[in-house]
């Protein structure tokens, strides 16, 4: 027998065990548990009950650390109390950077799609770990709060190199990045950007991009028409969702979420609290993503066999209570799962099986990398020209547009700046603007260099010193220093201006 592959096991909360007691006792079932050995480690509800707002243990995070898999359940978010989501805190702490989510139609699961012969098969590869989902908020004055969205060159090439590398394995002929860059012309700009680059060393696969708002529609009107795309992240997390809708709902969405070091499978949907314990619930989207768990650490062999075993249950009408022929009895979880072990061996005959393996794997492919002994810090872009050449101020006042800019304008007046602009909610109030933009107590003003000064002169301290001058008679929320990267400005226009 071949040296077993240790998989962190966390079974999750609400319906989260018996799905996940259902999913192993199938992968029993097809010989998975020879080459598999799995830990439980504590996370998710019961750890936020006892106050920790990390939602797992010291002894978990370890755990997770040394082998590098992760199989886990759905858990619950805590309301309140300031606890972040398990699921997302995992994905970032560990720097699993790609989620990858897969939609198939599946035969017995009936949609207005498959009523209508139209079969999909497309995969969704979102940026796990920036975006909005930094979660870095603040409330900035009374009536305004900010989300900051950061988006790196790093970040982004880390998830597209993966992407396109993923498409070339599926064999896939197309991929589109996803995207915003129209109305967030540096953020989503940089994501696009960073795309294009990377797709120039995959010259075999085609490369398109769509803006994110058309490729909704798109996916409504003709979801065949996509293989791959790309997003980031919360661009991502809400069209894979809209995926998932299209062939069945989260309970037939696999998802995983890549690293360099640890990896973690789950599924996505909810706890479903209110028929937790009765034995009813659906596994399948757990059974998917063990799959691709499968898959990844090399145990091809049992996949195959497994997914087909499943294909072939569906096509013969196997259900639980949430989707199928309405003709067909209605299946416990357990009974679901063992008409699935019933036919392992067996192949679909009214959709394509998934290839065998013609030589069945000794064991586990899977292989780390040497674990880091402290952060890292990833790079993209490296000699760059920076100059300073002004700052935005975020003013908290309830003062009007005009009031503020006559306040800056005396402010500025001894220094090597000029007031350029005044805006509110990013709309261009001062030196023009219209009667009709309402304002809110929150300000950016804007300061730029006056004729004679030349980027470079002078660093950032010219602008504290203005920073400082301002807050002696305003309350400063935050400040952003305005530069220029190998001459190229690295702020965006207000609108309007």
């Amino acid at each position: 027998m071949s040296t077993q592959l240790t998989i962190a096991l966390a079974k999750g909360d609400g319906i989260g065990p018996e799905i996940m007691d259902a999913t192993l006792e199938l992968f029993r079932a097809a010989g998975v548990m020879n080459h598999l050995h799995f830990v439980p480690v504590e996370m998710g509800a019961s750890v936020f009950g006892k106050g920790n707002s990390k939602g797992m243990t010291d002894e978990a995070i370890k755990t997770v650390e040394d082998v590098g898999l992760v199989f886990k359940g759905p858990m619950e978010t805590p309301k309140g109390g300031g606890g972040k989501s398990i699921n997302v805190t995992l994905r970032k702490m560990f720097n699993a950077f790609a989620n990858v989510r897969t939609f198939r139609t599946l035969p017995g699961v009936h949609t207005v799609y498959s009523k209508a012969g139209v079969h999909i098969d497309m995969t969704i590869v979102r940026e796990n770990i920036e975006d909005t989902y930094g979660g870095v908020e603040h409330r900035l004055s009374n009536d305004m709060i900010q989300c900051k969205r950061l988006i790196s060159a790093p970040g982004c090439d880390e998830v597209h190199r993966f992407a396109w590398q993923l498409a070339r394995k599926l064999g896939l002929k197309k991929v589109f990045c996803g995207h915003k860059a129209n109305i967030m012309k540096m953020t989503d700009g940089m994501f696009l950007e960073r795309y294009k680059a990377a797709a120039r060393d995959f010259p075999e696969i085609e490369a398109a991009d769509v803006i994110v708002d058309a490729l909704c529609m798109n996916l409504v009107i003709k979801p065949q028409q996509y293989q791959m795309v790309v997003l980031p992240n919360l661009q991502g997390d809400i069209v894979s969702d809209l995926c998932a809708g299209l062939v069945g709902g989260l309970g037939f969405a696999p998802s995983a979420n890549i690293g360099k070091h640890i990896s973690l499978f789950e599924a996505v949907h909810g706890t479903a609290p209110d028929i937790a314990g009765k034995g009813i619930a659906n596994p399948t989207a757990l059974i998917l993503s063990g799959l691709m768990m499968l898959r990844h650490i090399g145990l091809l062999t049992q996949a195959a066999v497994i997914e087909n075993a499943l294909l072939a249950a569906l096509e013969r009408g196997v259900r639980t209570g949430d989707f199928g022929d309405a003709s067909k009895p209605v299946l416990g979880t357990k009974a679901y799962v063992q008409a699935i072990v019933d036919l392992l061996g067996s192949k679909p005959t009214t959709v394509p099986a998934v290839a065998v393996p013609e030589k069945a794997e000794s064991g586990p492919t899977f292989s780390r990398p040497p674990k880091p002994t402290s952060q890292t810090v990833i790079r993209t872009f490296s000699n760059v020209v920076r100059h300073v050449v002004g700052c935005d101020i975020y003013l908290d006042t309830p003062l009007s547009p005009v009031s503020v800019a006559e306040e800056m304008q005396r402010i500025c007046e001894d220094t090597p700046f000029k007031l350029s602009l005044v805006s509110n909610r990013g709309t261009q109030v001062w030196p023009t603007g219209s009667a009709y933009t309402e304002c809110v107590d929150y300000y950016r003003v804007r300061f730029e260099l006056k004729e004679g000064h030349r980027p470079g002169d002078f660093g950032q301290a010219r602008c504290v010193a203005l920073l400082d001058k301002v807050a002696e008679k305003f309350q400063v929320c935050s400040y952003e220093l305005l530069r220029v990267f190998d001459g190229v400005k690295g702020y965006s226009l207000a609108q309007g201006q």
